[in-house]
């Protein structure tokens, strides 16, 4: 039994009984804390009536992916890894306000072939309500495909999450907000590998380097990198800027600035 504070005891009730309810689950895994609590509480509740299932693809960084199989193998769950590749998609490529519909579309037709095959009764994943009312047409694709979203509908927002994650004894459960490396560039500029590569490769530079919250944002031939408002003065650190700025125009940035405003979400709409 959690300790919890009595709204959010009854939200993690709520939670516990939306799974017990629908029985069998697929759950739309990206290693993030919203699904990973999706996919803890799933199996307290259904044991191996739920299935692990991420998409591997360009537009998932190989550290994301490392992490989730991390996550998995600390809860004793078996991840299914499947390949898919939204670079065949024209429309996802066109990179418009409906990529993320399109990218969400192809998930989710896949996650629904493994559902059939398992005969399981839904798919679910990690949306809740602090997604509602951001700009998100990846749920909009969820919803035309029956997808459920069981911290929604048990009314959790961010903070209940994380509280949860924690008590959960979830590694992950202060991990900073992530999305797919697409999100990086700027709408109207086609998405190619390449871009997608460069974009990985800075993030992960400014990783190692010890920043936590990183976006690099592509704008033509320029990156502008996104931190928490906390970390902006460690790149102003004379020699973390010279590796800085030798990395990325080492990777294909002829041109590199950093955002005084900071990360924020959407940043790159």
């Amino acid at each position: 039994m959690l300790s919890l504070e009595p709204v959010l005891q009854q939200k993690y009730v709520t939670l516990q009984k939306v799974f017990h309810d629908l029985g069998s689950v697929v759950v739309a895994f990206s290693g993030g804390v919203d699904s990973t609590v999706v996919l803890k509480v799933a199996i307290d509740v259904l044991g191996e009536s739920a299935k692990a299932v991420i998409a591997a693809s360009p537009t998932l960084p190989a550290s994301e992916l490392e992490d989730a199989h991390r996550l998995c193998k600390a809860m004793g769950i078996r991840l299914q890894v499947v390949e898919t590749d939204q670079l065949k998609i024209e429309k996802f490529v066109q990179n418009d306000a409906r990529r993320c519909f399109h990218c969400k579309w192809d998930l989710y037709q896949l996650l629904s072939r493994i559902q059939e095959v398992a005969g399981f009764q839904a798919i679910v994943d990690g949306t809740n309500v602090d997604d509602i009312g951001e700009d998100r047409p990846g749920i909009q694709a969820g919803k035309q495909l029956g997808v459920r979203s069981p911290l929604l509908e048990a009314n959790c927002g961010k903070s209940d999450i994380r509280q949860l994650a924690q008590k959960l004894g979830l590694a992950n459960w202060n991990k900073p907000a992530a999305a797919c490396l697409s999100s990086r560039i700027t709408r109207g500029i086609s998405i190619t590998k390449t871009l997608l590569a460069r974009v990985e490769q800075a993030e992960a530079f400014l990783l190692a380097e010890g920043l936590t919250q990183v976006r690099v944002r592509l704008h033509g031939e320029m990156a502008r990198i996104e931190v928490g408002p906390g970390e902006i003065a460690m790149l102003t650190d004379p020699a973390r800027r010279l590796r800085l700025v030798a990395t990325f125009k080492n990777i294909g940035f002829p041109s590199v600035t950093v955002d005084l405003e900071g990360y924020r979400a959407g940043g790159g709409n």
